[in-house]
């Protein structure tokens, strides 16, 4: 009898007394995943996790998530920037009061953070 996995192709490996299916994986490319990326994983993997399911069947996980990474930190360093910019955090700022400079840095940053994952990681 003839399976259908064996009609598409496919070959089974004899492993003692059962035949286990012989599955490749296409290769694939060595992407970066960082921190915007996994938290986005971690959102599908709880609570969209067909979406989850079907991207990482489909080996389209890792490059869905290396361009979430990229569409995040681009986002992210905009706000930063365009924050910096609106707030008059300049260098002589960090060079006369270090303490306040640092302070208004990493309320700048979290706002951006909170701004990227409202927008792009948990939606």
């Amino acid at each position: 009898m003839i399976t259908i996995f064996e009609k598409q192709g496919g070959i089974y490996q004899a492993e003692g007394k059962y035949f286990i299916p012989c599955v490749m994986t296409k290769e694939q490319k060595n992407l970066h995943i960082g921190v915007w990326a996994n938290r986005h994983r971690h959102y599908l993997k709880q609570h969209h996790r067909v979406r989850y399911y079907n991207l990482l069947t489909s080996e389209k996980l890792y490059e869905y998530l290396s361009d979430i990474e990229e569409q995040a930190e681009k986002l992210f360093q905009e706000f930063v920037k365009s924050l910096v910019e609106k707030e008059n955090v300049t260098e002589k700022l960090k060079a006369d009061k270090p303490m306040l400079w640092v302070q208004k840095m990493n309320n700048i940053r979290s706002r951006a953070a909170e701004i990227v994952n409202s927008e792009i990681i948990y939606s």
